[in-house]
């Protein structure tokens, strides 16, 4: 007889089927905590769309989109307390809006401008992590720290499917398993890193069972389900704050965009599969089940909507043309104090940029 780890690594938590029908599997939260989800989620969904609207104009230099993953954004902000701390990845951007950051902070990074343009202490957000798993590590190292101080804080930290082929995440791993670190990770498993198939990536029956070999519980959920998201990030996090160690969470989703603006997805897979996605979609699945039971009428639908226009009104004033560059930046947060070596390359740069400025 299969143990409950073994049927949780196997098996996919939904409780919201793909048609927006309850599944039985367990109970729904209440609805005016979906009506406040499914709001989150047309925000996220209008956010990304926006996004890359400001790509194409020349306002944002790249853009990962989330769409069609706007459930897993939602869910890993919603999980956590004041106190808590959300790792994201360059594609988690709904995911820290959702956190309450200013989403135009948010897409400074995005635009070329800083490394980020939020303080991550006042938000309890780390900033996006451009390199694949490097982000893991420093959420092992954050939650381990605050074990240590006796402080009540569990770090959720986002990662993709090509993520767990990289070292940092193994290594992560066994960390907070051995030391047993309140972390949940959570792999939103878009069936592509970049466009590497998950077949090509792992022989594993999913990736939740990687847990296993580190002693961590493997829960695999229904990423398109934010119900199912909201229970299993939600228990896994409160597993943490009681000191029984991390958890390792996939969610079953799709990138429906492309990898970035830079990318062409149609050399590595067909728009018959992204088809085959788009009834899944989130936001759809969510709208039917409301809409059904009369808790989503026209009138609310509408407010949520203009809400979302107004949040991308503001992005669009908030995120402006080129930034000028300025060179003294370049040394100007690299030591607390500058060193003689610093200080002689920005005098050197500073008086070709002199001379160069007076042939003009």
């Amino acid at each position: 007889m299969s143990s409950r780890r073994e049927v949780l690594v196997n098996e996919v938590v939904r409780l919201i089927d793909q048609d927006g029908r309850p599944t039985g599997a367990g109970p729904l939260p209440p609805t005016e905590e979906l009506l406040d989800g499914y709001r989150a989620l047309v925000h996220a969904r209008r956010l990304n769309d926006q996004a890359a609207a400001l790509v194409r104009q020349g306002r944002l230099a790249v853009y990962p989109s989330s769409h069609g993953q706007e459930a897993c954004q939602v869910a890993a902000a919603r999980a956590l307390g004041p106190r808590d701390w959300l790792f994201p990845t360059y594609r988690d951007t709904a995911a820290i809006v959702a956190r309450g950051v200013d989403p135009v902070e948010v897409l400074v990074l995005l635009r070329g401008d800083w490394h980020c343009g939020y303080d991550p202490t006042a938000h309890r957000v780390a900033p996006h992590a451009t390199p694949l798993a490097t982000q893991l590590l420093h959420a092992v190292g954050v939650a381990h720290a605050a074990r240590l101080k006796g402080e009540d804080t569990v770090v959720l930290a986002l990662c993709g499917d090509g993520a767990t082929s990289e070292g940092d995440f193994h290594e992560a791993l066994n960390f907070a398993a051995v030391f047993a670190a309140p972390v949940v990770f959570l792999v939103q498993n878009n069936k592509y890193a970049i466009s590497v198939p998950l077949h090509r990536q792992t022989a594993a029956p999913s990736l939740a069972a990687k847990g296993v070999g580190y002693g961590i519980p493997g829960v695999r959920v229904d990423g398109n389900d934010l119900a199912a998201l909201n229970g299993v990030l939600s228990d896994g996090v409160q597993r943490a704050r009681d000191g029984a160690g991390p958890t390792l969470v996939e969610a079953d989703t799709y990138r429906i965009e492309a990898h970035t603006n830079a990318d062409d997805p149609s050399r590595y897979r067909t728009e018959d599969e992204v088809a085959r996605w788009r009834p899944r979609d989130p936001l759809l699945r969510l709208r039917t089940l409301l809409t059904d039971r009369g808790a989503l009428t026209a009138e609310l639908e509408t407010e949520i909507a203009t809400g979302a226009e107004r949040m991308a009104a503001a992005v669009r004033a908030g995120v402006g043309g080129p930034t000028p560059p300025d060179p003294d930046a370049l040394f100007a947060h690299v030591f607390a104090t500058p060193t003689a070596q610093l200080a002689e390359q920005a005098a050197v740069l500073r008086a070709e940029l002199d001379a160069e400025g007076a042939l003009r």
